[in-house]
């Protein structure tokens, strides 16, 4: 039987008859997703400074992340590449909207990031990205004061591990 779903780190919908492993839109793990009726979201919360200061500056990580990966969608020399930076664009867009929403934010700021024609320099790039993002992810997870900020930055580190996993295999592939 089709239900609604929902995750609990981005708020977005999912119809399916079950819940997928990982958000569609975030990318969050399937534990956060729960039947909509019973899932909790709240964007409402209070930032202390440090809160507030890290959520900016990830919100800044994820525009010129996804400034980046939308760039390398458009020019990488590797068909599947195309796809692969494509999507992790757009998961690094919901992870900016997330930090909108927290910071209260009508839109998020402008990014412009350069990328390269080489897929592989791409790559290598994004693992670069990736492992400097998991890093502050979890610096700032052991910061946080207000629980919902700390569940939002530990489930990103979560996704941003399984991106560095998957540029690395692709690293690997490509020699």
């Amino acid at each position: 039987m089709v239900k609604l779903w929902r995750c609990e780190i981005c708020g977005d919908p999912y119809i399916g008859e079950s819940p997928p492993d990982n958000c569609p839109f975030c990318g969050a793990h399937r534990r956060y997703i729960k039947e909509a009726r019973e899932a909790q979201v709240n964007f409402d919360v209070e930032l202390n400074e440090q809160d507030r200061a890290n959520a900016e500056r990830a919100l800044q990580v994820e525009v010129s992340n996804a400034a980046f990966y939308f760039c390398a969608a458009g020019k990488t020399d590797d068909a599947e590449g195309k796809l692969l930076f494509k999507a992790l664009g757009k998961v690094e867009a919901e992870h900016a909207s997330v930090w909108r929403k927290i910071l209260k934010l009508d839109k998020a700021p402008a990014a412009n990031d350069t990328c390269h024609v080489p897929n592989r320099e791409n790559l290598q790039d994004s693992h670069a990205r990736e492992t400097r993002a998991i890093g502050f992810y979890k610096q700032a997870a052991a910061e946080a004061e207000n629980e919902r900020v700390k569940e939002i930055f530990e489930a990103f580190v979560e996704v941003e591990t399984d991106h560095l996993e998957l540029s690395g295999v692709r690293l690997g592939e490509q020699g």
